[in-house]
């Protein structure tokens, strides 16, 4: 059966974004969406009762992704960016279920892949979280489009409760990555995937190890464009010179995620506490 192409002619260029993860990684998504569309409305559900992600079941991890979907169906938002990994690996087919094509869905490993695939011809590592490594999407997705690609997969799981604990620029990091890199997994490659988006917040420290030997794949740079591009096609981008609103909701308000948002967004921000 022939899919239906998506109609958003329901939708208003005024209506805002919405965007989720498990935790602080997907505000490096969220920061580029900021910086790309200036005067975009935001609305970002940061899920930290429940992170990592990467350590959870496929089941606990649809169920929710798919809580935190209709959350921002609810808060009507005209586009949904899955800024989570583990979440696009296990869930994206679930949310896309949801949605019913009502709103365009966005995730993080798709537009990554499909760029990496057209650009570049060696070979390719990816580090990320265990649900999204079990899951070999990016080398599934990458393979898709360039079968000539070599691919592999690392998970590193401690790098996201590092980050969350807000250990940047910490030897206990520093001791992380250096132990990951050095994985003969990794030996040959010459690109880099970072395959959560957590670990741009430990870029530096990413290509400190690398020199410049590696080259280091900008995701959130990536998915902000591609959301760009799908909004400017459907006539949904918000062009009204205005203050945005940045709106916040939390299922567990942490120290770490305070810090990092303010940084990013202005000391002016709250946090909500919500439960779904």
């Amino acid at each position: 059966m022939k899919k239906k192409k998506a109609d958003y002619t329901h939708l208003s260029a005024n209506q805002p974004i919405g965007i989720f993860d498990s935790g602080v990684g997907g505000l490096t998504v969220a920061k580029e969406i900021k910086r790309l569309l200036p005067n975009e409305d935001l609305i970002y559900f940061g899920d930290t009762k429940h992170l990592p992600y990467g350590e959870k079941s496929r089941e606990a991890i649809v169920g929710y992704s798919t809580k935190i979907t209709q959350f921002l169906l609810e808060k009507n938002c005209k586009a949904i960016v899955i800024a989570c990994n583990s979440a696009t690996a296990n869930a994206l087919k679930e949310v896309q279920d949801l949605v019913e094509e009502k709103v365009p869905v966005i995730d993080v490993i798709n537009p990554v892949a499909e760029k990496v695939s057209y650009e570049i011809h060696n070979n390719v590592g990816v580090i990320a979280t265990k649900a999204t490594v079990n899951s070999g999407l990016y080398k599934k997705s990458i393979r898709k489009h360039n079968k000539f690609i070599k691919v592999d997969e690392l998970a590193t799981p401690l790098l996201v409760p590092a980050i969350e604990e807000g250990f940047k620029n910490h030897p206990i990091t520093h001791s992380i990555i250096y132990n990951y890199l050095s994985n003969s997994k990794l030996k040959n490659i010459e690109t880099l995937i970072l395959g959560c988006t957590h670990y741009p917040l430990l870029i530096d420290e990413i290509k400190q190890y690398y020199g410049n030997r590696v080259r280091v794949i900008d995701s959130p740079n990536i998915v902000a464009n591609q959301l760009k591009m799908i909004l400017d096609k459907h006539n949904l981008l918000n062009e009204e010179n205005h203050k945005p609103t940045y709106q916040f909701f939390l299922s567990d308000i942490t120290k770490n995620f305070e810090k990092i948002s303010k940084k990013f967004f202005g000391k002016s921000i709250d946090l909500e506490h919500k439960v779904l």
